[in-house]
């Protein structure tokens, strides 16, 4: 008996894991706490600080808008089919949480490149300024988006874009060499 119970209680933790439930203008209020976190009420249950995840960050960003729980294993509360059709405040609100949790430098300038023991250290000029970063040589720090644009994840799990290698200088592209 007490394992059939277990059986439906998990069936229905797999039920609610897999349901796909869209946030809309007319079911969600967003709002922000006191704190600047994100607050929703959705569904007659409320969180007090929810998550803002792009499911698609590079190739659809402003659609498929994920908001979860804040726990170490969150939970998806529910999906964003569209920002365009949030409200203008909400949207406001969404996209400054999405901008601090996708903050990526966009690299103009490839400075220097050192390779030591294991790991490259990277001098380079962003359009947020000139910056310093390491990446472990060993792991996928480096992964090609497309045939000409990088996507460069440092030690501590800073982002950095090339959208273009071929705009970088010869000189530049080839101290990339390494990691293409």
């Amino acid at each position: 008996m007490a394992e059939e119970f277990k059986m439906e209680e998990m069936e229905q933790e797999v039920e609610e894991m897999t349901a796909l439930r869209y946030l809309t203008k007319d079911n969600a209020v967003f709002s922000r706490t006191e704190g600047g976190f994100i607050r929703l009420a959705f569904d007659g249950t409320e969180w007090d600080r929810v998550q803002v995840i792009r499911l698609f960050p590079f190739t659809d960003p402003e659609r498929y808008i994920s908001i979860r729980t804040v726990e170490e294993r969150s939970k998806e509360i529910g999906v964003i089919e569209d920002l365009k059709k949030m409200p203008k405040e909400t949207r406001k609100m969404l996209e400054e949480q999405l901008n601090l949790h996708y903050f990526t430098p966009v690299i103009q300038k490839v400075l220097d490149i050192k390779d030591e023991y294991g790991y490259a250290y990277f001098h380079v000029l962003t359009d947020r300024g000139e910056c310093r970063f390491t990446i472990n040589m060993g792991g996928n720090a480096v992964v090609r988006l497309t045939d000409t644009r990088l996507l460069i994840t440092d030690l501590d799990e800073n982002r950095f874009e090339i959208p273009d290698v071929l705009q970088l200088t010869q000189k530049e592209q080839r101290k990339l060499d390494l990691f293409l």
